[in-house]
């Protein structure tokens, strides 16, 4: 065993004790994580306790307890969507995770959710052993998660937001370039952008997010500083997706160019083009205002076109990425693929060297 790859490959085929005295030479992290044990020096495994470095996004109306814990137990990181949840929904959750998986889980919190204190109490109530913030600044919060033990990440758009988050006292970033679906930043920073330059300003595990849906792309991701990455388009339509059948389906049939950001008044979201974004396109030729456009918005959209179906009036948010997916399947097969890809990438990565 010469290097870390020797521990990795006697990690891989099965010889754990092995790998953990491996590790133990190197000075690397050896993680008993139930029935995933991991051998590998990264800092989002390692906070997480989770077998790859990849988040699956807390999507509204897609990320309930059954797609949470298949990609848990899965060896990465499953979330709860809170934010499309009432409180007694997401305590219900929460308890179904626990009876799903024995590992660790994490829940998302958009910051300007309305019951806020009382969707504290039941995270914490419910022993969430991971919080995500997003959609606001998580220094009114921080102290209450971490003093309860939480390990706690925030969302940002940008590296000037990222550094807010530090000082407020976060594990980790979720830095999310504007390809991503649904609320978006305002600033259209691309991933491939926004990664390097979060990276630069910050020194805490950095997750990429934002058009990232294959191992190819995971790659990409790390080689330009990020620990990890957050996937949502591609989870948002797995077979255990809560998602209704016919948003899925219009995911997997859509093709480059059919999502656009728009809402910037209200928030930015990004959405497949249907009848009701030509509404909202309608409105901005007629020069509607902020409140014009909440009334063409109106109330649970998104639930109905995602949630219920309405493929027409409701909506469907989703990132760019949704060209490169063209079909429905379970989770693991989801994981192991995209692990799959990532090892041949850097395998190919391996072989290309430049005249010196």
């Amino acid at each position: 065993m010469a290097d870390s790859v020797g521990v990795h490959k006697i990690f891989l085929s099965g010889e754990y004790e092995r790998a953990r005295r491996g590790c133990e030479a190197f000075g690397f992290c050896f993680f008993a994580v139930p029935n995933i044990p991991f051998c590998m020096p990264n800092r989002i495994t390692e906070l997480l306790q989770i077998r790859y470095p990849i988040i699956q996004a807390g999507m509204v109306w897609c990320s309930g307890w059954r797609l949470a814990s298949a990609c848990s137990n899965n060896g990465i990181l499953g979330v709860l969507g809170a934010g499309s949840m009432y409180p007694n929904v997401l305590r219900e959750h929460i308890e179904k995770m626990h009876a799903a998986t024995d590992r660790p889980f994490a829940v998302n919190v958009p910051l300007l959710y309305p019951e806020m204190d009382e969707l504290i109490e039941i995270i914490l109530a419910g022993k969430v052993p991971v919080v995500i913030t997003s959609a606001g600044n998580p220094a009114k919060y921080a102290g209450v998660f971490k003093s309860a033990g939480c390990t706690l990440l925030h969302v940002v758009s940008s590296a000037k937001f990222a550094e807010k988050a530090a000082n407020a006292g976060v594990d980790a970033i979720i830095c999310e370039g504007f390809e991503a679906g649904g609320h978006n930043g305002r600033e259209e920073t691309t991933t491939l952008c926004l990664v390097p330059q979060v990276r630069k300003a910050v020194d805490l595990p950095l997750v990429a997010a934002g058009g990232i849906a294959t191992g190819q792309a995971m790659y990409a991701a790390m080689a330009l500083g990020a620990d990890g990455v957050q996937i949502g388009s591609r989870f948002a339509v797995a077979s255990e997706s809560s998602a209704h059948e016919a948003y899925k389906q219009r995911v997997v049939d859509a093709v480059e160019g059919d999502t656009v950001l728009t809402l910037k008044e209200l928030a930015p979201v990004r959405l497949i083009k249907n009848a009701f974004y030509e509404q909202v396109q309608a409105a901005y030729l007629r020069g509607a205002s902020a409140a014009e456009l909440a009334a063409i918005l109106g109330r649970a959209r998104a639930k109905r076109g995602i949630f219920e179906g309405d493929l027409a009036e409701g909506e469907l948010e989703i990132g760019q990425v949704s060209a490169l997916i063209d079909h429905i399947e379970p989770v693991k097969a989801i994981v192991a693929e995209i692990v799959e890809d990532f090892e041949k990438t850097k395998a190919v990565m391996a072989e290309i060297a430049f005249e010196q």
